[in-house]
């Protein structure tokens, strides 16, 4: 992470999870109580961005709806990378029918867009986080897998592999003490590639409704509702929500190339 531009990616990203993190205390209001008498407020000393259409404080919100809005995409590409770099090493590991089988499966998956598991998620369990996380794991878990199976079935053909063979090492043994190590750097870089798209297919399902459910904060939401304050003159709320997701899908897809090249 040597360039300016990663360093300032990396600085943005981690002050973002320091103000995730102490969202109650930075939070001058309580995101989710409504002041009629803010409705639609300017910016002001009291309200640095202004309220919404029910007079909530906006930078509050924004606080708070970071929370949701990292926490998804992070769950997503976190189970996704678990699950996608056991299937890609057992893939590469005994080959033959169990490769192909499981190679098969991810190439039907990868090829339905994302957004689709989660509506199917989302109506088989309701609209909600949970429903939506868990669809777009198993979008994201061929994204990991594909690229994690070719490495390693290169480290596989390695000398080492066959040294520790020779040596009397199980496979099982093999596979989390060598191959798992040495494909870590790029299981780090995918994910963190992949983080930024999920970033933005959680924000579109929350804008859509199906996500994150109101009264709770997250910017997907805040474009949502900011969108109908804006034809009412007030447009703060969803140019500041969605410059922040943004933001952060740039900083993320920096990290990520970066991480890349570096690999």
């Amino acid at each position: 992470m040597s360039t300016p531009l990663a360093r300032v990616s990396a600085g943005l990203l981690g002050l973002l999870v320091a103000v995730t993190l102490m969202a109650p205390l930075l939070a001058p209001y309580d995101p989710d109580a409504p002041d009629l008498f803010n409705a639609l407020g300017a910016v002001t000393p009291e309200h640095w961005l202004g309220g919404d259409a029910l007079g909530r404080d906006v930078l509050s919100r924004l606080i708070h709806g970071a929370r949701t809005t990292l926490l998804g995409p992070v769950l997503v590409i976190g189970i996704s990378a678990v699950i996608g770099t056991a299937l890609a090493i057992t893939a590469a590991w005994h080959g033959g029918r169990t490769d192909a089988v499981i190679s098969r499966a991810l190439d039907v998956l990868f090829a339905v867009p994302g957004i689709v598991f989660a509506l199917i998620a989302v109506a088989v369990m309701g609209p909600g986080l949970l429903p939506v996380v868990l669809g777009l794991t198993v979008a994201y878990t061929p994204y990991v897998a594909r690229v994690l199976r070719s490495a390693a079935l290169r480290e596989r053909q390695l000398p080492y592999v066959a040294a520790a063979w020779v040596q009397g090492r199980s496979g099982f043994a093999i596979c989390t003490r060598h191959l798992l190590p040495n494909l870590r750097p790029l299981i780090i870089a995918q994910s963190v590639s992949a983080l930024g798209y999920a970033v933005i297919d959680l924000a579109a399902i929350s804008f859509l409704g199906l996500g994150v459910q109101p009264p709770t904060a997250d910017w997907g939401l805040m474009v949502k509702s900011g969108l109908d304050s804006a034809m009412r003159g007030n447009a703060v709320e969803a140019v500041a929500a969605g410059t922040l997701i943004a933001l952060v899908v740039c900083a993320v897809n920096v990290l990520g190339d970066r991480l890349g090249a570096q690999k």
